[in-house]
């Protein structure tokens, strides 16, 4: 009587054994293959010392190749790059408009400079389309590396670069609706004192502290990246918080375009609960990096 369930299990679950199997093989064989290839070796050091002196000429030929892969590469992303900022050019003053509501508009901003608008125009369009090609900006880092990681590193970061663009957004979006305001209301009023805001110091501002923000939120992903591949683990994290901790208040000052400090910390306590949540990753990470060595 089991045979015969087994033999109807097996008749029934055939269609989706062959999907995967197709599915599998065309994977291999289209440009997603090099992901399902075996790990490399794991060469010494010494080895791959003694190998580039006996033989340094294909030292040098791999290199040659190594760089022309690069610059393949680099030219899918740029092409890339050059196609999402010529989209965000078509719509760049829906864009303007929208960085602008904060302060009630774009007719809020005055220019003095002849340029000064061409100029803001092409910074927005710009970092715009790096924002839009930046997962496939990541997923053609991790294409030119893939050949160097093991196959369990490389469908990590493959199911990973979706999630680069999510947390981006999530960081973006923090930013817009709690950070903006609150730095905004005492910027533009500090002391008394009423600013009249130029578009170049103001969109530098806010598209500035917005992408270095969205930077920041990919902490917690690249933590649990990194743990589940073995590279950093959550007690590292927790024993270097005192230097993490500085690090990411000079991070800060760097990030924000005043000296006052008030704006400082707007975006140094984010900073530092992003890495408070990257060690809760970076232990989920390691657990299921456990899990699966065992």
């Amino acid at each position: 009587m089991r045979k015969f369930f087994q033999r109807i299990w097996l008749f029934l679950t055939a269609p989706f054994r062959w999907l995967s199997r197709g599915m599998n093989t065309i994977l291999r064989k289209s440009f997603l293959g090099v992901f399902f290839e075996d790990d490399p070796e794991d060469t010494p050091l010494l080895d791959s010392i003694q190998k580039a002196t006996e033989a340094p000429k294909d030292i040098f030929d791999s290199a040659i190749e190594h760089i022309t892969t690069l610059r393949k590469h680099l030219f899918r992303a740029v092409v890339v790059l050059i196609l999402t900022s010529a989209l965000s050019f078509v719509y760049i003053e829906e864009i303007m408009a929208w960085l602008t509501q904060p302060i009630g508009g774009i007719n809020e901003l005055r220019a003095i400079e002849v340029t000064e608008a061409i100029g803001v125009v092409m910074r927005i369009g710009f970092i715009s389309g790096l924002v839009m090609a930046l997962p496939y900006i990541s997923f053609e880092i991790l294409l030119f590396v893939a050949s160097g990681i093991s196959r369990r590193a490389r469908l990590i970061g493959l199911v990973g670069i979706p999630f680069v663009a999510i947390f981006f957004a999530l960081g973006v979006i923090f930013t817009y609706y709690s950070m903006l305001p609150a730095a905004l209301d005492v910027l533009v009023d500090f002391m008394g004192i009423q600013a009249d805001l130029r578009p170049n110091s103001y969109f530098r501002f806010t598209t500035g502290l917005m992408f270095w923000i969205g930077i920041a939120f990919e902490f917690p992903l690249v933590s649990l990246v990194l743990s589940s591949m073995g590279v950093i683990s959550s007690k590292t994290l927790k024993d270097h918080w005192r230097l993490a901790f500085i690090l990411l208040a000079v991070l800060a000052a760097m990030i924000t375009p005043t000296i006052d400090p008030y704006n400082m910390l707007v975006v140094l306590i984010p900073l530092w609960g992003l890495y408070g949540l990257s060690i809760l990753m970076a232990g989920i990470g390691g657990r299921k990096s456990k899990q699966g060595s065992n």
